[in-house]
């Protein structure tokens, strides 16, 4: 396996933003583009003000850029946390939602520190604890939660059941009781992006869909004056539906203050004797740590020039930032993957890029917050309608399955304990279930959580690394630890002969090393 760079890496630093700003400038503004509609729909289905994910990402691109371990990816408020936050918000607010939003800032606070420890003590290698089918069985559980929220916002209904489950039922209710108008432009906005993700056209692509759903919804609730509470009379075929009259009016708008520093909010700490409070520092903590260093990860497999982040570093920086972010009133980050993915097209070198947008989102929501008012809240929940299919598609379904059996019943007990449960105790029983099945098929316990290999450097540049006995996600932490450590350029033999069980987490890792 070689470890050689196809391309001369650029350089990092100021030196770097002397050599690349042009493609760095422009890439940062294009991803602004599409980061500014994402942050807010994110914030308020987190339960935050708008302002909460766009502080976020300011702080992300201005303050984590420069401290980071990593080189293209932007950091932000992501869809995989809103369930995380919402239910934070919830659970500690007990209906009050503005004092349930401070309670939570204060847990986010407590949870990045934890999250600073983290990367200082080097715990990025714990990602590989976590196997690939419960990951995936996670993100596609969030999908999930995200759709079955935020078609009630696409369709103008607000459902009154409060659980997750009497959520998920009141869909059909809601499809029935639409506000016709409102949900006449949320639906053309999921359209619009259905139909932009099939175009091939290179051309046509770089424009973001979600700057376009947006200036859509911008156009179309103008034309049905969402600015003024007003009533209309809806007059379907009265053979099938009776006539309704339906009320529209600004609370279906995106709300902001119109001075920026009026959306600053500061953490309330006096609940931080409970144990609601530390469910939700242990949460927060634990699924951002997560999913921060499986973005990453994931950033690096897309970025041209092959560059490894250093995990430990990144975590450390994204801690820092959520602190500062907590402080005044913003979402917690993480290294975002389709905001990460859209700054590699555009063209990104380096982290000046994420710098950059950051910087743009600062003086557009400082000098234009008007304009941000008017964009309908039903645009943004088709934004994360169509964000959470993505997670929770067919596709992600039928590509667990195609690994095997064993795997797609993880999966799929995975996303069935998140919903029943929550996603901390949904995720244990993924990873009780498999370590189950290891054991089912041989896994002796004390062999669960170590793993026999032996290293030989046959010549300078030749190691060949035998493993034996059992090869799962749970004990597989030390060699992924020892394979980072290893020198690049150099030739490595895996030599598998004697190992008797090896899971496809291991072999995903395995695969994934190679191909870099």
């Amino acid at each position: 396996m070689s470890n050689s760079s196809p391309l001369s890496l650029p350089k990092t630093g100021l030196p770097g933003l002397v050599e690349n700003w042009r493609s760095d400038l422009l890439s940062g503004f294009l991803v602004f583009l599409i980061a500014l509609p994402l942050c807010l729909g994110i914030a308020m289905a987190s339960g935050f003000p708008p302002m909460g994910g766009i502080i976020t990402a300011i702080i992300g691109g201005l303050v984590v850029s420069r401290i980071n371990g990593s080189f293209v990816t932007i950091n932000g408020p992501a869809a995989g946390l809103i369930v995380v936050i919402v239910d934070a918000v919830q659970a500690l607010g007990q209906g009050d939602a503005m004092a349930g939003y401070r309670y939570t800032l204060a847990a986010i606070v407590i949870a990045s520190a934890l999250q600073v420890l983290l990367g200082v003590f080097k715990a990025g290698k714990l990602s590989a604890f976590f196997p690939s089918s419960v990951v995936h069985g996670m993100l596609a559980a969030i999908g999930i939660i995200i759709m079955a929220k935020q078609i009630h916002t696409l369709l103008g209904v607000k459902p009154e059941a409060k659980s997750l489950l009497g959520v998920i039922a009141e869909v059909p209710h809601s499809i029935i009781n639409m506000n016709p108008e409102v949900a006449f432009i949320g639906l053309c906005g999921l359209a619009l992006l259905i139909a932009w993700a099939l175009i091939k056209q290179p051309t046509l692509k770089m424009i973001p869909a979600p700057l376009l759903v947006v200036l859509m919804g911008l156009g179309l609730g103008q034309y049905f004056d969402l600015d003024h509470i007003h009533q209309y009379l809806f007059l379907p075929d009265a053979e099938i539906l009776p006539h309704h009259e339906f009320s529209v009016g600004p609370s279906f708008l995106v709300a902001v203050p119109e001075n920026f520093l009026a959306g600053f909010y500061f953490p309330d700490f006096s609940k931080i004797a409970d144990h609601e409070f530390w469910i939700s520092v242990v949460t927060i903590w634990l699924v951002g740590s997560l999913e921060s260093l499986l973005s990453a990860s994931a950033v690096d497999k897309l970025d041209p020039y092959r560059r490894n982040s250093n995990l430990n570093r990144d975590l450390t920086a994204v801690g820092i930032g959520n602190m500062i972010a907590g402080m005044v009133g913003g979402l917690p980050m993480i290294a975002e993957i389709v905001r990460s993915s859209a700054n590699i097209n555009n063209g990104a070198k380096t982290a000046w890029a994420n710098f950059f947008h950051g910087g743009f989102l600062l003086i557009f929501v400082a000098l234009f917050p008007k304009l941000i008012h008017e964009i309908p809240l039903t645009s943004l929940a088709a934004l994360l309608v169509f964000t959470g299919f993505r997670l929770a598609s067919p596709k992600e379904f039928a590509k667990t399955l195609a690994v095997g059996v064993d795997n797609f019943v993880v999966f799929v007990i995975t996303i069935v304990g998140v919903l029943a449960t929550d996603l901390l105790i949904g995720v244990a029983i993924g990873i009780v279930l498999e370590l189950l099945i290891h054991v089912s098929r041989g896994l002796k316990l004390s062999n669960a959580f170590t793993m026999a290999y032996h290293v030989n450097q046959t010549d300078q540049n030749t190691y060949h690394l035998e493993v034996s006995g059992a090869a799962v996600f749970s004990n597989f932490i030390t060699l992924k630890s020892l394979l980072a450590d290893f020198p690049e350029r150099k030739t490595v033999f895996f030599d598998l002969t004697e190992a008797n069980l090896i899971d496809h987490t291991v072999m995903e890792f395995i695969h994934h090393y190679c191909d870099e």
